[in-house]
């Protein structure tokens, strides 16, 4: 897990010690619809909905640049409402699988039961040791009920 990790953090888009910026990864105008779909459908304000919408696309970034390995990450609620909203408009997501997945699917696959196994907890590890800002309150507010994500899958 240590090689996993060390290669992670050597992964940086950013200048040198910077976090990386999630709006790097998505064009303006999706970024915005997308801010717009989150307040609409939940009772998020623009800052909320831009908090969410940023740690969904670092952890679906994160994902589908570990594919293959199997690491099991996993958001908790709050950030899986901001990775549905991303593949929900399926031309964007696809979009983003192209040039972020070598034109692969990432492919959501749920369970019904929330896991209890801490991967909420080790997902925003990850994510921090990619080299991404993680907004700890929207992943300490799940980590003790966990994911629904299936065990073992690359991502989501």
């Amino acid at each position: 897990m240590t090689v996993v990790l060390d290669t992670l953090a050597r992964r940086r888009t950013g200048p040198a010690g910077s976090p990386r910026d999630p709006h790097a990864y998505v064009p303006a105008e999706q970024w915005a619809k997308l801010v717009g779909l989150l307040m609409r459908d939940y009772p998020f304000d623009s800052v909320m909905a831009e908090r969410v919408l940023g740690q969904a696309v670092a952890y679906v970034i994160t994902a589908m640049e570990n594919k293959g390995r199997r690491l099991g990450m996993g958001p908790g609620r709050i950030v899986d409402i901001g990775v549905h909203s991303i593949m929900l408009d399926t031309k964007a997501f696809f979009a983003l699988c192209e040039q972020y997945n070598g034109g692969e699917y990432l492919h959501h696959v749920p369970l019904v039961e929330m896991k209890g196994d801490g991967s909420v907890a080790r997902t925003a590890e990850l994510l921090a040791r990619a080299g991404w800002d993680v907004d700890s309150p929207l992943w300490a507010a799940d980590s003790s009920r966990c994911t629904p994500c299936r065990p073992g899958e690359d991502g989501h």
